[in-house]
């Protein structure tokens, strides 16, 4: 009789990326550095994926194949991108004012940094992006 294998050793520490399947690149990229702020750290031109940085992490955008039509929610309900920012209402404002699709109001939720106001928006592929202000500190 075989011993079942022992757990190694490990911690996981935080998220590392997220990959995004997208139907234009050029035209999320626009959205995640024009309008959400994150900045280009990479670009793997074999594989046709585009790095972003979004603080210690990355968001990844790779292209569906020709014919794809794999669906934002198949299987992933959204994305929590922790943030600085005073004034979430005036956050949801400004990117209304830019065509991006703002779902609901500003409430509270609990995170990895704990309980807070956030908001959901939509990116140009239709995944649903929840933005969090962190508070000082790190938790509320």
């Amino acid at each position: 009789m075989t011993r079942p294998l022992a757990r190694p050793a490990f911690e996981v520490l935080e998220l590392d990326h997220v990959v995004l399947r997208v139907r234009d690149q050029a035209v999320s990229q626009r959205f995640y550095t024009e309008i959400l702020g994150l900045t280009l750290d990479h670009v793997n031109e074999p594989i046709r994926l585009i790095q972003l940085r979004c603080g210690r992490h990355l968001l990844d955008l790779l292209p569906l194949a020709d014919g794809e039509s794999a669906g934002p929610t198949a299987r992933m309900d959204h994305v929590c991108l922790s943030l600085h920012c005073s004034d979430l209402p005036a956050l949801a404002d400004f990117l209304r004012a830019r065509g991006v699709t703002v779902e609901g109001d500003v409430v509270s939720r609990r995170g990895a940094f704990g309980e807070s106001a956030s908001l959901y928006i939509r990116d140009p592929d239709g995944y649903r992006i929840e933005l969090k202000p962190r508070m000082a500190g790190g938790y509320s």
